[in-house]
């Protein structure tokens, strides 16, 4: 005697399975793209590192809450993948400009990234916060469905806000050892460019 799902039950079934493949996949496009915007293969792994900490703040407040991981909660969760590593590439984007134009070390470029990127992270991410509440909190019709979605958004947020922070730059500073050094490169061939005066 064999058991099994059949019908709408079983197309459920087989999307539920689907979408952990999805999220791996959104991950890796996500890379690829970074990968090309930043010509590195190192720096959208430094970006990504965040993601570890939003998915297990989202699952932690699905579970504190009796939410179970549904179709609702897996597109919050994709959400996070594209809300969460803005924080990381307003840090690693002024801190890439800081050493290349300024000649800065990786710690001072990063270190000076988080000072002045701080308060945009903060407001971008209360923004997005904020504006998942009422979906978490399961208002209008077919709010309880919509419910998981918005709990999976808010405690990824907090969560990842909480350890981004410090994550980032951590992982930048040891990243940008094992990425080729361009500063260099270009003020010697900046000192090529200019015309020699006798």
């Amino acid at each position: 005697m064999t058991v099994g799902f059949e019908g709408t039950a079983k197309v459920f079934e087989d999307s539920m399975r689907n979408l952990g493949l999805l999220l791996v996949v959104a991950i890796g496009v996500v890379y690829i793209v970074l990968g090309m915007l930043y010509e590195s293969y190192i720096h959208p792994l430094t970006i990504l590192s965040g993601l570890p900490s939003a998915g297990l703040g989202a699952l932690l407040t699905l579970w504190l809450f009796g939410n179970e991981l549904n179709v609702y909660s897996f597109v919050g969760l994709i959400m996070l993948v594209g809300i969460v590593k803005k924080n990381a590439i307003m840090q690693i984007d002024f801190a890439l400009e800081a050493e290349r134009s300024h000649g800065k070390t990786p710690s001072e470029a990063i270190y000076e990234g988080c000072v002045i990127r701080f308060r945009p992270i903060m407001m971008t991410t209360m923004a997005a916060l904020l504006g998942a509440v009422p979906i978490a909190l399961g208002w209008g019709a077919g709010g309880e469905a919509r419910r998981p979605l918005g709990l999976a958004v808010v405690g990824g947020l907090l969560f990842s806000q909480l350890i981004t922070l410090y994550l980032t730059p951590v992982v930048y500073t040891y990243m940008a050892r094992l990425a080729p050094a361009r500063a260099p490169v270009r003020a010697s061939a900046k000192a090529l460019a200019q015309p020699i005066v006798t």
